[in-house]
């Protein structure tokens, strides 16, 4: 891939654009580290839990994770975001195929993951579907055609992180699918509201119809019985297969287990938000509070220290 193929990061915001010249490998494990530590989110949060040695290969996989979103939401049109998570694709594909062609940081540091950990092209790659899919389809009408998207979204980290651990079989990597799945579910209950107001519905048309709630009712938040029961059925079946993936913490070491259980009762905590206010999400957005968030980091660091 030419310089110029890298130069159509123009258009992105300015932390994200390709420096002028490569940067090391210590310098881009750092932008990365910078990267992870300036966004207080499940993710680094939870790395901070597992062996030091692993770390770095996270904060990679995390900047990778990072940018991508934001090339997909940070920016002024969807034609634009298409043409940036397209120039993104190639610079993954160039990190895999010319590796010392590599002038972003993200690739710089994201090699030396991919090579220590053996990472297959297809995750990286279809977390890029999923966002360049935001760009052009805005409603969902199945339950199915969500877990199809959630396919490419979520459950490419879950997987990275499995083989970032050291677990490659199949049976785990399907119940950390159910995790992620669930996670971003729980996150589109959360975000009714402001999805609203960027044109967005992730609520499936079938569940609409099925309990007679119209989109005017939440783009005017017009709360009714209706919507909760409604959103009653979808949070009790997300909770379900969060549960269900929770089972993968009983097949891997106390460490990892500790981390994943942090994802999964950090998913619970949205769940449980939304029941507290009685599944009103059109009033605003339920919060996760800091007490919960302290409760689950001292659950997790006292499960760190009895492993």
């Amino acid at each position: 891939m030419s310089v110029e193929v890298q130069d159509r990061l123009l258009g992105a915001p300015e932390e994200y654009r390709t420096p002028e010249d490569r940067p090391t490998l210590e310098e881009a494990k750092a932008w990365c580290q910078r990267l992870t530590g300036s966004h207080y989110e499940n993710f680094h949060v939870a790395t901070f839990f597992l062996p030091k040695a692993v770390k770095p290969h996270f904060e990679s996989i995390y900047a990778y994770c990072r940018v991508s979103d934001d090339l997909g939401d940070e920016v002024a049109s969807p034609e634009i975001a298409l043409r940036l998570l397209d120039a993104w694709k190639g610079m993954l594909d160039e990190c895999y195929d010319q590796p010392e062609r590599s002038r972003h940081p993200v690739f710089v540091a994201l090699r030396e993951t991919i090579v220590a950990c053996d990472l297959p092209r297809e995750l990286f790659s279809d977390l890029l579907l999923a966002f360049k899919a935001d760009q052009v389809k805005t409603n969902y009408n199945t339950w199915e055609e969500l877990l199809e998207y959630s396919r490419y979204s979520a459950n490419p980290v879950g997987r990275l992180v499995l083989l970032v651990c050291g677990y490659r079989e199949e049976s785990l990597a399907l119940l950390s699918d159910k995790v992620c799945t669930a996670l971003q579910l729980a996150n589109f209950w959360q975000d009714t509201v402001e999805d609203a107001e960027r044109g967005r519905r992730y609520i499936p048309a079938e569940a609409m119809e099925r309990f007679n709630v119209d989109e005017g009712q939440i783009e005017g938040r017009v709360f009714t019985p209706a919507f909760a029961a409604m959103m009653e059925m979808l949070v009790t079946r997300t909770r379900t297969m969060l549960i269900e993936g929770g089972e993968i913490s009983k097949h891997v070491d106390k460490e990892l287990a500790v981390t994943l259980d942090l994802f999964r009762k950090g998913g619970e905590a949205i769940l449980n938000g939304i029941a507290a206010q009685k599944y009103d999400l059109l009033r605003g957005r339920p919060v996760v509070t800091k007490v919960t968030k302290l409760r689950l980091l001292a659950g997790a660091l006292l499960s760190k220290v009895l492993a």
